[in-house]
């Protein structure tokens, strides 16, 4: 029986690093850049191959090679979202008893004043 490669188990809830994030973008784009080349290849196949049907495969080969750079360029950009800590809400300094800013009416918020004379 062949042994399969140590996998460690994630126990945690703890996100991917970023490293691994972005290695996996990274193939992602290499794959995606690599179906645009075989879009390319296929084309001139069947420029030499006339097929039936040409326009159409012509049009779809170069629909792939028109939207998958776009696509490529867009996923490898893309993050995960940065989650928010868990208790960063439950330890804020000043009494329990305040109300929250968005509670206050516009007259009692606290806002900056600024005066045209000095």
């Amino acid at each position: 029986m062949k042994r399969q490669a140590y996998q460690p188990i994630l126990i945690t809830d703890a996100a991917r690093s970023q490293d691994d994030q972005l290695t996996s973008r990274q193939r992602r784009y290499v794959l995606m850049m690599g179906i645009r080349v075989a879009c390319l290849i296929v084309g001139a196949v069947l420029v030499s191959a006339r097929p039936p049907l040409l326009w159409l495969w012509l049009s779809l080969c170069a629909l792939g090679m028109v939207l998958i750079p776009w696509l490529a360029v867009l996923l490898a950009n893309d993050r995960p979202p940065k989650e928010r800590h868990r208790l960063a809400n439950r330890f804020q300094p000043g009494s329990q008893d305040e109300a929250p800013p968005m509670s206050l009416t516009a007259e009692e918020r606290p806002h900056p004043v600024i005066d045209a004379e000095p």
